[in-house]
């Protein structure tokens, strides 16, 4: 029940009692504010006319759940965290969405012919008839937390039955022509355009990064990309392939003619949450063109560097190297490990308007004010290293490089890390310590990656236990073989945890990651070894400098604070010994 003090709610009423103590006098009875800080924030009440739980949380003098505790006691109601609550999506949709988010409000259960209902603001009799109205049936109440709901709102509603309805309208449209099919694809009314936009709504519900659409010889599987993790969450009938592919085809604006070329492009649609960026590639198959698309929110913040959840020792050493003149910067990792996050972060960190920033991409993910972006082009041969050696001409200070793909475009990027250009890029290899090796078996001369260099950063993300069915864990016989070799004697002392699996986590017992970070500085010793192209000796005096601060060890912090499990740093493990 959060501080202790609180006393536990009987059961609900079908109307709110109103009681004559005032809300202030509960959270000054128990403890949780003084008189002094409640005639303080009435005062402001007064004046401004806001609602005084919402300045109590904003102040920072009560938590929201301090608030809405005291109001449950106020009304003589249950209060109830959605956290843990066994919450069944099919029964909470008996309330239309619309509704339930007009009135902030979610279905909870039925209680001897009463509906239980969960409600930010009980109080409001006003949507308590909205909420009547709508069920029809008598109403038990009980507060909620606003954060907790919107959550669980989210985890409800869910498009995926929407999602098998549409296919299934798209599959008897077609029973009909094809032709007539594919003349519809472009009409916003029309079945598979519906589709598309309810695949859409619910990637970004299920805080997708990827959405998958893969033709089989019998049926088409829509895959979602959730925490780096594949989750299947439609089938359907093959014959929507063509339609579904020409329609994403026509918004992106792609040759819908032709089937046989890979082809990849970007638009923008809009969702209830604002407009999402979209890029789509194409790639043709046996049984139809495949498609992959990649989700990037245009509401997503640029994530500032204290915020990415690097160590205060990374952090530290990051910071003092940006604030260098020049020198090459690389991040490290492999596709979705949050590289271009980071690389957005450093350059948010370092733009003011005494300095010049250019990036050069493939493609743009993100709009950033007040800095020049310029996108790749291979097909009319603009590459990086051609775009890289005209950007020298525009006299930047900072330049950021999407990708170094290449010799050619690695040593464009570090001759211009040399002639006073802070340069910023990303490169794919398992670690910090082998990155610089990387680049010399690139072809990079040895004495350029010398005087280039500046540090690498290596990241992973680390899907992290779901809190709404984390429990602790037994581990099984190769878990607990690993963390004899791991811990030895000290392995029967951890406290594991797992996630059962429930609505919230879509059944996979993981509800997000978290960012794992080493950093690997070029001091005289390293940069006199890599110099000379003594690539074992280099490695070896990396390592000892990063000894306690490898991925490794920060994934293993975090299965000891019980926050992933031990299968999730056995697959990381794996990852970095291949």
């Amino acid at each position: 029940m959060g501080r202790s003090g609180w006393r536990r709610q009987g059961g609900g009423e079908s109307m709110v009692k109103r009681v004559k103590i005032r809300l202030g006098d509960i959270l000054v009875q128990h403890g949780i504010i003084s008189d002094d800080q409640l005639k303080q924030v009435l005062a402001e009440q007064h004046r401004t006319g806001r609602r005084l739980g919402k300045l109590l949380i904003e102040q920072g003098r009560a938590s929201e759940q301090d608030v809405c505790q005291a109001l449950a006691i106020q009304l003589n109601i249950p209060f109830i965290s959605l956290t843990h609550y066994p919450l069944d999506p099919t029964f909470s949709r008996r309330l239309p969405e619309a509704a339930a988010r007009r009135t902030r409000a979610l279905l909870l259960e039925e209680r001897q012919g009463a509906l239980l209902v969960g409600m930010v603001d009980p109080g409001d009799l006003h949507l308590y008839d909205e909420l009547s109205r709508a069920l029809k049936q008598e109403l038990m109440l009980a507060v909620v937390m606003e954060s907790e709901l919107n959550v669980a709102l989210d985890h409800v509603y869910r498009r995926t039955e929407e999602i098998s309805g549409h296919a299934r309208a798209l599959e008897q449209d077609l029973s009909d022509l094809d032709a007539a099919a594919a003349e519809e694809a472009g009409q916003d009314e029309a079945p598979v355009a519906k589709l598309v936009q309810s695949l859409f709504e619910d990637a970004t519900l299920a805080h997708a990064s990827d959405v998958h659409i893969e033709p089989q010889s019998d049926r088409i599987n829509i895959r979602f990309r959730i925490n780096g993790a594949l989750q299947l969450q439609t089938v359907a009938d093959s014959r929507i392939a063509p339609a579904l592919a020409q329609r994403l085809k026509l918004i992106a604006g792609l040759d819908i003619s032709e089937r046989r070329m890979p082809q990849d492009g970007r638009f923008q649609i809009a969702v209830r949450s604002g407009p999402l960026d979209v890029r789509i590639s194409t790639m043709p198959t046996p049984h139809g063109e495949s498609i992959v698309m990649r989700l990037l929110s245009q509401f997503d913040q640029v994530l500032q560097l204290d915020r990415l959840g690097m160590g205060e020792d990374v952090l530290r050493k990051l910071r003092a190297l940006l604030a260098k003149s020049s020198g090459m910067l690389i991040v490290t990792g492999p596709t979705g490990s949050g590289k271009t996050s980071t690389l957005y972060a450093a350059v948010h960190e370092v733009n003011d308007v005494s300095t010049k920033i250019v990036t050069v991409e493939d493609p743009i993910e993100y709009r950033l004010p007040e800095i020049t972006q310029i996108q790749v082009n291979e097909k009319i041969d603009l590459s990086f290293a051609r775009v890289l050696r005209s950007v020298l001409r525009h006299d930047p200070d900072v330049i950021l490089v999407g990708e170094m793909r290449d010799q050619e475009t690695a040593q464009v990027g570090m001759r211009a890390a040399i002639t006073g250009h802070m340069v910023l890029t990303t490169l794919h290899t398992r670690n910090a310590a082998t990155t610089p090796v990387r680049l010399i078996d690139m072809g990079v001369p040895p004495y350029l990656v010398s005087v280039a260099l500046q540090g690498v950063i290596a990241q992973r993300l680390v899907r992290l236990i779901c809190d709404q069915c984390k429990h602790s864990a037994q581990p099984d016989t190769k878990e607990r073989e690993w963390l004899t070799r791991t811990y030895g004697e000290q392995a029967s002392r951890l406290q594991l945890m797992t996630g059962s699996g429930c609505t919230y986590c879509n059944n996979t017992g993981y509800a997000g990651r978290a960012g794992i970070y080493e950093m690997l500085e070029m001091n005289a010793q390293l940069t006199e070894l890599i110099g000379r192209g003594d690539s074992a000796a280099f490695v070896a005096a990396a390592q000892v400098q990063m000894k306690g601060h490898t991925l490794y060890d920060q994934a293993l912090r975090l299965l000891e604070a019980g926050r992933t499990t031990a299968r999730e740093v056995m697959r990381l493990a794996n990852l970095l010994e291949e």
